[in-house]
């Protein structure tokens, strides 16, 4: 079972930056279209950016702007860049295969997700 691993989540204050990583070992994910969704305490959960295999990108409304979503195809690793980040951006980050490589339909299926990374922005 293909499972990718989040890295670089953390505690930064609002108007910070924090770099993403997703890495899956043991499987390529060049041809796949993948993408980071969060999940905050009490809330559904919510696409952020989605990455096809042609480097297409759609982002959700609340990040545009100021979140980057990225492939390094060499090193078989998502990132997702965030700069200035605000306390709304608090939540556990997954980075996922979609079953349709849309922001806006990206959580209703995933071929596989991983575990998750927190991120927590203070005021």
């Amino acid at each position: 079972q293909v499972q990718p691993v989040e890295s670089g989540g953390g505690s930064v204050q609002a108007g910070g930056s924090l770099r993403l990583s997703c890495a899956a070992s043991g499987y390529t994910h060049s041809n796949d279209c993948m993408g980071w969704f969060r999940q905050a305490p009490g809330k559904e959960r919510e696409g952020v950016a989605t990455i096809d295999s042609d480097g297409s990108t759609s982002y959700a409304e609340s990040v545009k702007g100021r979140f980057t979503i990225s492939r390094d195809n060499a090193k078989n690793t998502l990132y997702l860049q965030m700069t200035s980040l605000k306390i709304e951006d608090t939540a556990m980050y997954y980075c996922a295969a979609p079953r349709w490589c849309d922001v806006a339909i990206m959580t209703e299926g995933f071929a596989y997700w991983g575990q998750g990374t927190q991120v927590t922005v203070s005021s």
